[in-house]
């Protein structure tokens, strides 16, 4: 393991289609890169998204049979592909 690999939980790759939705940034539909107990990695793809660190979004996984719940998650990290989310609850 890379020893600046900071994360606590073990990632799984997915793709998936994901609704995000920022108070000012508005509505956003992205695809998943992976995800884990703590949060989920959104591919931005070159979308005009640009959320501050500790922002809060709300994320509602797309194409499903049934309509999927809407987590609340924070911006936690950002990379030149997109950003990673982590689940509100998991917050410390």
């Amino acid at each position: 393991m890379n020893p600046d690999d900071r994360r606590e939980h073990l990632r799984t790759s997915m793709s998936a289609t994901v609704k995000v939705e920022h108070e000012t940034l508005g509505k956003f539909v992205f695809g998943t890169r992976d995800i884990s107990d703590g949060g989920v990695f959104i591919a931005i793809e070159g979308q005009q998204f640009a959320p501050q660190l500790g922002d809060k979004v709300t994320v509602q996984v797309q194409g499903l049979p049934i309509e999927a719940p809407i987590l609340h998650m924070m911006v936690r990290r950002e990379t030149p592909e997109g950003y990673g989310l982590q689940f509100a609850d998991s917050n410390p």
